[in-house]
């Protein structure tokens, strides 16, 4: 690829990502919860009940930036710790019923965004713009 190509699609990746992070914001604000409470939430309901070592990573933060996040969102009622499965000595969060009605919510917003943004593309071009994320994503 040469460079005028990778420096095109840098600029559309960070164009993507400044609109996206925006819209984010906007839907985020109405909610009354942060956008990180939101990402929170929004990992336990794509991944169920984690220990906060693994919620941690998959969030990229410290545990002890994410031990405040839970606190906030365990006082909400919107998830909940618990003892873990298989090891007595480990904690897992997982969201609450309400914590999930909110997951939920947010996913469909999501869903409809992209139905909008892929509306004028054939199945086929959303199939290779899915190939390339999924390629683009393993790099991190």
């Amino acid at each position: 690829m040469s460079l005028d190509h990778i420096q095109q699609l840098n600029h559309s990746l960070t164009e993507f990502y400044d609109k996206m992070s925006s819209w984010e914001q906007s839907v985020v604000k109405e909610t009354g919860y942060s956008l990180a409470q939101t990402h929170t939430i929004e990992v336990l309901g794509c991944h169920g009940a984690l220990r906060m070592k693994e919620l941690a990573e998959k969030l990229a933060i410290t545990t002890g930036t994410l031990t405040v996040q839970v606190d906030k969102l365990v006082n909400a009622g919107l998830i909940e710790r618990c003892d873990h499965p298989d090891d007595r000595r480990a904690i897992v969060v997982k969201l609450t019923s309400d914590g999930e009605a909110i997951h939920r919510q947010h996913n469909q917003l999501h869903v409809d965004l992209m139905k909008d943004l892929t509306s004028d593309l054939s199945a086929e071009q959303v199939q290779v713009l899915l190939t390339c994320m999924a390629k683009i994503n393993r790099e991190f």
